[in-house]
């Protein structure tokens, strides 16, 4: 269980992070109520912490200007959120990054104490993660100033090599960055195209920052964009599915990147695209919703297949 000191800590590293807050925000993100709030303000004055309070219901509290906070601190529990932070960061195939995770976590590692590095042990060999493999182990050459330029809505020059080889010189307003299917992406407004784009991180040969800002779109969703272009592909075989189901039901059962879900009369219709059936007919037998092959016919084959496989290894 967390001590107290721990949220009086924790307190102090959230009026670090803003301006000011209110004893409800604080009381909220601390998980505690407003009056113990106010008794870890105290505590915090005791050890000397400089801070402003405003008066009213909740008041709001903020560091003195220019006051330094002393060197960072984390929590048993904190520590073992970054350690497995580091350890996801490792795996997602940004290789630039590399060496800055492995003396992060030799920083974490030193100062740690014996009885924490007991209870997390050895990372790498004890815990195991469900990630795509990455395609390839480049791409973050430009990921601090892709996610800078997002943050801060500005455009951005690219030198694009596409999988065919051909570069472009492409304007892009990047709304965010996004990983993948074992793939780092950067989704924005091309310029150059005049529509929403993804490109592939390790495809980026050059980035530029330009002195020009646009509009962020609200609640825009990166990972939907990209499940739903990728979906979009042109594959070798054109696919229709009828899924006897209500729409909530269908698109709980269906990923936006298998295809397109359309409501009608008799159920709700899947377009998608595939160049392996069998991998399709795979995908179609785990679901636990009735369904009717439209097209293509072959499909229907590959489905007789992977159910008479799976009734000869289990008997």
């Amino acid at each position: 269980m967390e001590k107290p000191i721990h949220r009086v800590l924790t307190v102090l590293e959230l009026l670090q992070a803003h301006p000011g807050l209110s004893g409800a925000e604080l009381a909220e993100r601390v998980g505690v109520e407003r009056r113990t709030v106010r008794r870890y303000i105290v505590e915090l004055e005791k050890l000397g912490v400089p801070i402003q309070a405003t008066r009213g219901r909740d008041g709001n509290y903020a560091l003195m200007p220019g006051y330094k906070l002393p060197p960072l601190m984390f929590s048993n529990d904190e520590t073992l959120a970054l350690s497995i932070g580091l350890r996801v960061a490792r795996d997602l195939g940004l290789s630039d990054m590399t060496p800055a995770v492995a003396s992060t976590q030799a920083k974490l590692d030193r100062v740690m104490p014996k009885a924490l590095k007991r209870k997390i042990g050895n990372m790498n060999d004890v815990v195991s993660l469900d990630l795509w493999r990455p395609q390839t182990v480049s791409g973050s050459e430009f990921f601090a100033q892709i996610t800078q330029c997002a943050s801060a809505a500005q455009r951005i020059s690219m030198n694009y090599q596409a999988r065919d080889g051909v570069a472009t010189q492409r304007e892009i307003d990047p709304y965010g960055v996004g990983y993948l299917y074992g793939a780092w992406y950067v989704v924005g407004y091309c310029h150059t195209r005049h529509d929403l784009r993804s490109f592939r991180l390790d495809r980026v040969r050059a980035v530029e920052a330009l002195p020009k800002t646009f509009a962020m779109p609200k609640q825009f969703d990166v990972l939907k964009h990209l499940r739903e272009s990728i979906a979009a592909i042109g594959r070798t075989h054109a696919i229709i599915v009828l899924l006897h189901a209500d729409i909530a039901t269908a698109r709980s059962a269906i990923p936006s990147s298998i295809g397109k879900l359309t409501v009608q009369a008799d159920g709700v219709r899947l377009d998608a695209q595939a160049d392996d059936l069998s991998w399709f007919a795979r995908e179609l037998a785990r679901l636990d919703i009735p369904f009717s092959i439209v097209k293509p016919k072959a499909l229907k084959g590959a489905l007789t297949a992977h159910l008479k496989q799976l009734l000869k290894a289990h008997g």
